[in-house]
């Protein structure tokens, strides 16, 4: 099997032994666990210097919620939301700027203001989004998500969740290495909660190996997501911190080499502490 070691992110040659820990950075209205918390550039670079701080090694920057049943914005306003604080952040702090967007348009945009991972949570089906990523040189996630956000979590079935999952990263993956993106590029996301019962979503954690026997990064985004909800009870998302570290913790022990969450800090000593139990005290 093919071990991934780095992540060739545009400018950055991300390392992924230990695990990275990407900080999320939602400067939305309607996101479902902070919602308006950090909209406004001021207040989203803020957060993104905390983030930093706090240990994130990547900084994933989304202007449209993504929830079941949101709704979908326009390109221009999705652009104007996040461009701004990519262009400040990209030039304040060291690491990779992401941009959480499935519009080809965002994304081109995005770029040009500094961002070096486009984070594509529809997994790069379209064709302008595949164009565009062919033309540059930035990490790409390649996520599965089940149908649209309106309405992916309307009964969504899978015969079985994991092969199917697999399958589909692994064939969106050899689409864009032949449309001339480099292997070293291609980070894969199961897309937990995007489409899934809480019974998918298990499965797919369960089954992290046999996505990263594929040799790509491997990247998981669990963090306060309803699957912690359903297990653990509560449905505020900002009280899942529990559910949130052990899913990362799980994530890390079963292949995963991103971690993408809200609670920076409280994730990166956990993905730290796992490190020094592996490879020693000065890990």
């Amino acid at each position: 099997m093919v071990v991934a070691r780095t992540w060739r992110c545009g400018r950055f040659r991300v390392a992924l032994q230990p695990p990275v820990v990407m900080g999320i950075l939602n400067v939305t209205p309607d996101s479902f666990s902070d919602g308006g918390s950090f909209a406004g550039t001021p207040a989203a670079v803020a957060r993104g210097r905390a983030l930093v701080a706090e240990g994130a090694g990547i900084i994933d920057v989304g202007g449209e919620s993504t929830r079941p049943g949101s709704s979908e914005v326009s390109s221009a306003e999705e652009a104007e939301r996040v461009c701004p604080v990519i262009e400040r952040l990209a030039g304040e702090v060291d690491v990779p700027i992401s941009v959480d967007t499935r519009h080809a348009e965002v994304a081109r945009s995005a770029l040009a203001a500094g961002a070096s991972i486009i984070n594509d949570v529809s997994g790069f089906r379209d064709p302008a989004m595949v164009e565009l990523a062919a033309m540059s040189d930035v990490g790409l996630v390649v996520m599965h998500m089940l149908g649209e956000p309106r309405a992916m979590q309307a009964e969504p079935r899978y015969d079985d969740v994991v092969a199917e999952v697999t399958a589909y990263l692994a064939g969106q993956a050899a689409m864009l290495v032949s449309a001339g993106v480099a292997r070293e590029r291609i980070a894969l996301d199961p897309g937990i909660g995007f489409g899934k019962t809480t019974e998918h979503n298990l499965a797919l954690l369960r089954g992290l190996p046999e996505l990263a026997s594929l040799g790509y990064p491997v990247l998981v985004g669990a963090s306060r997501k309803s699957v912690i909800g359903a297990v653990l009870g509560g449905a505020d998302p900002r009280k899942r911190l529990e559910g949130s570290l052990a899913i990362a913790a799980w994530s890390v022990l079963n292949g995963a080499h991103v971690v993408r969450v809200h609670d920076v800090a409280a994730t990166e000593k956990v993905t730290r502490m796992l490190a020094a139990i592996e490879q020693g005290a000065g890990a």
